[in-house]
């Protein structure tokens, strides 16, 4: 049994941190940035939520790839089981959790794809190992045995050995527009910050709510 005495907690944060903020967006900005310099790996590593056909959730993580004002991004193919559960339900929740920070951020709104220039574009910064491997990879499917995804792999490789990879038709993005956001902060015996954002619509203002924890 872990001996809570033990675990050291940061200083804790006042009221006039972050439970001043009158809108999320830039919030998220701050904190991401600190997240940045402190998560030893992947601190745009997230967890995405689906419900599938039945109305069972899945969850796994992503990488987010942009936020701004529209949203949240992330890639993968469209065949894969999230493209069809987001093709089906078109809804999603987000979990960025940043251990180093012992803060989370919830996120929750309907989705839409990328444009066709947005997917273009990301996928041209990948590197070459990692585009062939789109090309490669039939994602979610059922993969007879390693060999057959690295002979996959050599296929593609040889066929785009010289000149630009271009991106695999099956392969996009999602955007997810946030109408719910919410803020949690440990802070010691458990008493945490939390602060939550809502919105009905993209175009309204944003309402805040402080949480019991």
């Amino acid at each position: 049994m872990t001996d809570t005495t033990s675990i050291k907690h940061p200083t804790p944060l006042t009221s006039g941190d972050f439970t001043a903020a009158e809108e999320p967006l830039a919030l998220f900005g701050e904190w991401f940035a600190e997240a940045v310099k402190t998560e030893p790996n992947d601190p745009n590593a997230m967890a995405l939520a689906t419900v599938d056909a039945d109305g069972l959730p899945d969850v796994r993580m992503v990488l987010m790839k942009g936020h701004d004002a529209a949203g949240f991004v992330f890639y993968g193919h469209i065949g894969s089981k999230k493209g069809q559960e987001l093709a089906a339900n078109p809804k999603a929740a987000l979990l960025f959790h940043w251990k180093s920070l012992r803060r989370q951020v919830r996120i929750r709104g309907p989705v839409s794809p990328v444009t066709d220039a947005e997917a273009d574009a990301y996928f041209a910064t990948r590197p070459k190992q990692a585009q062939i491997g789109c090309w490669a990879s039939k994602q979610s499917q059922s993969l007879e045995s390693r060999f057959a995804f690295e002979r996959a792999i050599a296929k593609f490789a040889a066929q785009y050995i010289v000149g630009e990879v271009p991106r695999p038709p099956g392969w996009s993005g999602w955007r997810i527009t946030p109408l719910r956001f919410e803020f949690w902060h440990d802070r010691p015996y458990r008493l945490h910050d939390r602060i939550e954002f809502r919105r009905d619509a993209s175009d309204q203002v944003w309402s805040k709510t402080r949480l019991y924890p």
